[in-house]
């Protein structure tokens, strides 16, 4: 068992909590309405490359046709928050996915590059409103990437891509507030 299976919201949470507020929002994958992009990185490309295949099978089997999938390459998960942006900034994407793989090595690079591409895609999505997906593994290891990146529902893509699906699907039952640069 992994640590979010032990702390993983328990079924019928969400409809429970329903009944103890005024209000409930949830999103749901399902709803198979999304302008989807994807940004991955080359550096560590075949790892971004198993993760964007987890995104095409997610919103592939909820109705998102792939080949309406726009998708955009970089050259590392540093440039990622830049192409994101673009995207987000765009009014063509409803949801922007970043996949890609920053391993540990033997140098502090691994904690500079995870970081600041974490932070720059934060920092996109509150600027533009637009939900910015964080498909980047952090790992120490090549074996724990390629663990994180194969096939089906564990693979941490197809993952990013039902949280774009769940995310879109929210924000348009939220309220709506004018928007503003954070």
């Amino acid at each position: 068992m992994t640590s979010s299976e032990k702390s993983a919201l328990a079924p019928g949470a969400i409809a429970a909590s329903a009944k103890r507020v005024g209000t409930c929002y949830a999103g749901d994958p399902r709803s198979g309405r999304a302008r989807v992009a994807v940004v991955g990185a080359k550096f560590n490309g075949g790892i971004t490359e198993r993760l964007l295949d987890g995104v095409l099978e997610a919103v592939g089997s909820h109705g998102i046709e792939p080949g309406s999938v726009a998708l955009g390459w970089v050259p590392g998960a540093f440039e990622l928050p830049l192409a994101a942006l673009r995207f987000a900034s765009s009014g063509e994407v409803d949801v922007v996915v970043v996949l890609g793989a920053v391993i540990r090595g033997d140098t502090p690079h691994f904690d500079f590059v995870a970081g600041q591409c974490a932070a720059g895609c934060q920092r996109v999505a509150l600027s533009t409103g637009v939900p910015i997906i964080f498909g980047v593994l952090t790992t120490d290891d090549v074996e724990q990437a390629v663990a994180r990146s194969g096939p089906g529902a564990q693979n941490r893509g197809y993952q990013a891509g039902l949280s774009a699906l769940e995310m879109c699907d929210l924000l348009d039952k939220l309220p709506a507030h004018p928007a503003r640069v954070v």
